[in-house]
């Protein structure tokens, strides 16, 4: 006679990813139509099916080393065309937010992150940590807003949080990436030529064009992938003639700072139009596929609220609204170290393990076998 299998189900693990925002996932009754429906799925074992039915069954080990969910772009096709309204979509999302925790360090981090409550305590906390130094009063005179913070201020903070993110996103990276050789098998591939291939395919975005119901997606994330390289350039560019060239003015009109302004305006811009179109997508779509989780609007809000104030601050400055522009350059900081401290937490760890996926998924030789 044949062993039998023992199931030892983590009903902690689905009763996550239930009020992740998979609350949809016991709809399910295994049709596989969301298999068959899906466009970036590899043809070797395919998801989302199977990741449905381990997520119901509470398999949290079936999910350690899978890149599946995150392969998934959550096109949504299969939320669309699920016969159940299970939302496979949804819940997959509702996955990767496990599986973030499950990687990440502490742990306890990632739902202090995702969760409404603990928001306004960190975003106070934040805003605390950079009133600390006693420079933020208003200023008077000309509008500069280097003289309600100093640059030398924002880099102490800025740069060591944006390290941590990173720090943290890699180490998880890391540890998904032996997982992913565990569970699959394999002991070496071509290295060089995945990150090669996969660094072509994040460029292009070219996943996206194969999403049917949410085709949309497609424009919106590419303004605000390259939207966001423009804004590190200028960035990058200021920290230069500031830092390196000791440029007093580098953020004029004309002369050497001019890239400056052209990164910023031309991020600014397709940032402001980025976040529109993903917004105006979700509620377009909302019927077929649903408006989105908490963990996903979380994301979407930051960046909102960091492209909203920066040009508001731009914009008073200009105007001369002294107490109205300190005041829109603060929220704007804040939002954009709460961005930095949630960089291996929140949605956007998607840069780090779906990268990690797509490049395993070469590596191994799965995305052309048969």
């Amino acid at each position: 006679m044949a062993e039998a299998t023992v199931i030892k189900p983590d009903l902690d693990f689905v009763k996550g990813v239930i009020e992740g925002g998979g609350d949809s996932l016991k709809k399910c009754y295994q049709c596989a139509t969301c298999t068959v429906v899906c466009n970036v799925t590899p043809d070797s074992n395919p998801f989302p099916r199977k990741e449905m039915v381990w997520a119901q069954w509470g398999l949290k080990e079936k999910f350690a080393g899978n890149p599946d969910v995150w392969l998934c772009h959550q096109c949504n096709d299969c939320t669309a065309y699920c016969p159940r309204g299970a939302k496979p979509g949804e819940v997959l999302g509702a996955i990767r937010k496990q599986t973030i925790k499950q990687y990440s360090s502490p742990e306890f981090m990632v739902n202090f992150v995702n969760s409404k409550p603990f928001i306004p305590v960190m975003l106070l906390l934040l805003a605390g940590l950079l009133s600390v130094a006693g420079t933020f009063g208003i200023p008077d005179g000309e509008i500069v807003f280097s003289k309600f913070a100093s640059t030398h201020f924002l880099q102490f903070v800025f740069t060591p949080a944006l390290l941590f993110g990173v720090v943290v996103g890699v180490l998880g990276v890391k540890k998904f990436w032996a997982d992913m050789k565990k569970a699959a098998k394999v002991s070496s591939g071509d290295m060089g030529g995945s990150i090669s291939a996969t660094t072509q395919e994040i460029l292009s975005h070219i996943k996206f064009k194969s999403c049917g119901v949410s085709a949309d997606r497609f424009t919106s994330h590419f303004l605000v992938f390259y939207s966001f390289i423009a804004l590190g350039m200028a960035t990058a560019l200021g920290v230069l003639y500031i830092d390196i060239l000791h440029i007093e003015s580098p953020f004029s009109l004309t002369g050497t700072g001019f890239p400056v302004k052209i990164f910023g305006t031309i991020g600014a811009a397709g940032l402001l139009l980025g976040v529109l179109l993903m917004i105006s997508n979700r509620f377009k779509n909302a019927e077929k596929v649903g408006v989105g989780s908490y963990f996903d609007w979380l994301l979407l809000t930051i960046v909102g609220v960091i492209m909203a104030s920066g040009i508001l601050s731009w914009v008073t400055r200009v105007a001369g609204i002294a107490g109205v522009a300190y005041t829109v350059y603060f929220i704007h900081l804040v939002f954009v170290l709460s961005l930095f401290v949630y960089l291996p937490y929140s949605k956007l760890a998607h840069m780090f393990y779906r990268s990690a996926a797509i490049c395993f998924l070469k590596y191994s030789g799965r995305e052309t076998r048969k």
